[in-house]
């Protein structure tokens, strides 16, 4: 039976291939899994994704299961408790964006009944599907990336620089970045 073509980013380890094949640039239009990929996303800044991966069992412990709204109400106690977790990253500005950046979502939600209608707004309500034919094609930002995080900053979100924001359009399917002859381009 022939291989699988999968884009050459995941090919490191499985937990990476199943990330690939199941989730990545599969349309989200949940808003927790919106959540989720933005505290992510920015515990990622500066890092690999596939430490991040590897971390994000904890993550799902210590952040309520990415629920906005137990998240907004955490404490500094409870931040700092965080903090001295290592199944996360253990980066303070990172923690503590990660509570403010709830309580920009929920406001978002009450702006716009929900987060997910808030940011595909970004792409015109679908996918930007590219046609990009290896890695090096694929840009780091996008003048929607750049849009998209213009507006989350001045609404007050922290860790959501315009290529932290590219990579969560990538996961949550806005663009559809899969290589043309990766398996899931046609699929997703």
């Amino acid at each position: 039976m022939k291989e699988k073509v999968r884009c050459p980013w995941c090919l490191k380890f499985d937990q990476y291939i199943r990330y690939h094949d199941e989730e990545w640039g599969v349309p989200v239009h949940d808003d927790r899994i919106h959540f989720e990929f933005l505290i992510l996303e920015g515990a990622q800044a500066g890092l690999s994704w596939s430490t991040i991966l590897k971390k994000r069992e904890g993550y799902r412990k210590s952040f309520a299961d990415f629920d906005p709204v137990k998240v907004s109400k955490f404490t500094e106690a409870r931040m700092e408790k965080i903090l001295l977790d290592p199944g996360i990253i253990r980066n303070k500005l990172k923690v503590y964006a990660a509570v403010n950046n709830a309580k920009r979502f929920l406001e978002v939600q009450k702006e716009f009944g929900t987060f997910n209608d808030y940011i595909w707004g970004f792409v015109g309500g679908k996918p930007i599907v590219n046609k990009w034919k290896s890695l090096g094609e694929v840009p780091a930002t996008t003048k929607e990336s750049d849009a998209l995080s213009k507006d989350l900053i001045k609404r007050g979100f922290k860790f959501v620089g315009s290529t932290v924001i590219y990579a969560h359009m990538q996961a949550c399917g806005l663009v559809n970045d899969h290589l043309v002859d990766c398996w899931k381009y046609k699929k997703v």
